[in-house]
């Protein structure tokens, strides 16, 4: 097997592991739209990255967590609904990003690659990343996973209960930045939430407590990445896609399949 192929499939699997567990909090506080709005943010965080030539990685994870720290400013000015914000936040960054890297004229810069990721391309710094960066998302996720169910469940009660919901919001955000930054590379911009969402929810009707719908998330996850790359591989299509498909047909095949009965 080449190469490209192995690092490929390491960082695929990295990747699915990190994601299930933050997916299933953007599952359960119906935060989809806000992750896309990370992930619009990630193109303006490339251009950033070349423009003041630093780590893309270390580029998008610092304009996503700017993205989140200005909508939670402004959420808590209460002007706006929150959807508004995210849609506002969300096509501003995008358009940013656009522009910005049609001004690199003499950097030439992949946007298929970047929308639409590019699993084939990783490298060993890129493997380095997901697999450094991923245990401490999991690790600060594991410290404040029981104050962050609580919040999932009440958020009013959780503050009536005198648990910081308002920096646990923020840790949340970021750690969600962050995960979007190290998934940028497989399946590409316009695709990181699907990746973030659609494992979890497949593993939801078969999940008796939170934490085995992180578990059999995460397996569904690396089910998607090994599946979409071996039909990449199989068929000569593009991988990221591939990947996503992967997971909409896990995710529909459970929704046909008998729910477990809870022992």
């Amino acid at each position: 097997m080449d190469d490209f192929f192995v690092r490929a499939v390491v960082a695929g699997l990295g990747v699915a592991v990190v994601a299930a567990p933050v997916g299933c909090f953007v599952v359960w506080r119906r935060m989809a739209y806000f992750g896309a709005a990370l992930a619009h943010a990630a193109l303006l965080g490339i251009a950033v990255g070349v423009l003041l030539s630093i780590d893309l990685v270390l580029a998008v994870t610092a304009v996503c967590v700017l993205i989140a720290v200005a909508l939670f400013a402004l959420q808590r000015r209460r002007t706006l609904s929150d959807d508004t914000l995210l849609g506002i936040l969300a096509h501003a960054a995008l358009a940013a990003g656009l522009i910005s890297v049609a001004f690199l004229e003499t950097v030439r810069v992949d946007l298929m690659a970047y929308l639409f990721g590019d699993i084939l391309a990783v490298t060993g710094a890129d493997v380095a990343w997901i697999w450094i960066g991923g245990p401490v998302v999991l690790a600060c996720l594991a410290a404040v996973w029981r104050p962050l169910l609580s919040i999932a469940v009440h958020e009013d009660l959780a503050r009536v209960e005198g648990l910081p919901v308002a920096r646990l919001r923020l840790l949340f955000m970021v750690l969600l930045a962050a995960v979007i930054a190290v998934a940028m590379k497989i399946v590409g911009v316009l695709l990181i939430v699907s990746l973030l969402i659609i494992p979890p929810a497949a593993a939801r009707r078969f999940a008796s407590t939170p934490e085995e719908m992180a578990i059999l998330g995460a397996v569904a996850g690396c089910v998607s990445v090994a599946g979409g790359l071996a039909a990449s591989l199989r068929w000569d299509t593009p991988a990221g896609p591939s990947i996503v498909a992967v997971a909409s047909l896990l995710f529909f095949a459970t929704i046909l399949s008998p729910r477990r009965r809870p022992g």
